[in-house]
């Protein structure tokens, strides 16, 4: 199953900087003015990914699609071991051990191709479930950053320092984003924006308009 499901953080790690273009995220938002300040807001995408009900619910769905392979080329792997097991009551070289024979090819031929067009279809659609996760994330973040004025968007991690970890501490300490205002991390408004939207698309109502989410309460600014 973990050589089909990647790691959401290794997705995040991937994602780069989100750019801001977008629509307003509230009704009647004026537009961003050309001569604005730079105001630069945080995405700890890993964490968005790990949360967002809609990933969790898509890649359930392909693992029970997987599931439901593994048992088909169990089924077929039963198959095998049943005609090898024929083959042994056979004299060899008679045309009945001929014919089996030939069908103990088909049959692995089969099975190792069904193997593989899984894999692909397995690969293909994770690789959709993430570019569609992803792309969704970005329209978010857009709209936030546009409603409340922010001109650059660059992810982070918003975990904090593992202290207990020697290897981890150092990658710690090694992330681009050294000081931040807790105000400008936006993770917490957009992955509720999209759970309540995923939330309200699954139960089969329409998606209520897009609007600004509540900022986090200003706190100590943390490292």
């Amino acid at each position: 199953m973990k050589n089909f499901l990647r790691s959401a953080t290794a997705v995040a790690l991937l994602a780069g900087i989100v750019t801001t273009s977008g629509t307003a995220f509230g009704q009647g938002a004026a537009p961003v003015s050309r001569d604005v300040p730079h105001k630069v807001g945080l995405i700890d995408m890993a964490h968005i990914f790990k949360n967002y009900k809609k990933f969790e619910a898509l890649r359930e769905d392909l693992k029970t699609k997987i599931q439901q392979s593994e048992e088909q080329m169990k089924q077929m792997v039963g198959s095998l071991q049943a005609k090898q097991n024929e083959m042994k009551t056979l004299k060899e070289g008679s045309p009945e051990f001929t014919a089996a024979e030939q069908q103990m090819a088909k049959m692995t031929a089969d099975a190792e191709t069904y193997r593989r067009q899984m894999q692909r279809e397995f690969l293909k659609e994770e690789s959709q479930i993430y570019h569609t996760v992803y792309m969704e994330v970005s329209d978010a973040v857009s709209k936030w950053a546009t409603y409340h004025k922010y001109t650059l968007v660059i992810r982070f991690n918003r975990e904090e320092l593992d202290t207990e970890n020697p290897q981890n501490l150092i990658q710690g300490m090694n992330r681009q984003v050294v000081w931040h205002r807790d105000e400008d991390d936006m993770t917490t408004a957009v992955l509720d924006f999209l759970n309540k939207q995923f939330a309200s698309q699954a139960g089969g109502a329409a998606a209520a308009a897009p609007r600004a989410a509540t900022r986090p309460a200003a706190t100590t600014p943390r490292n």
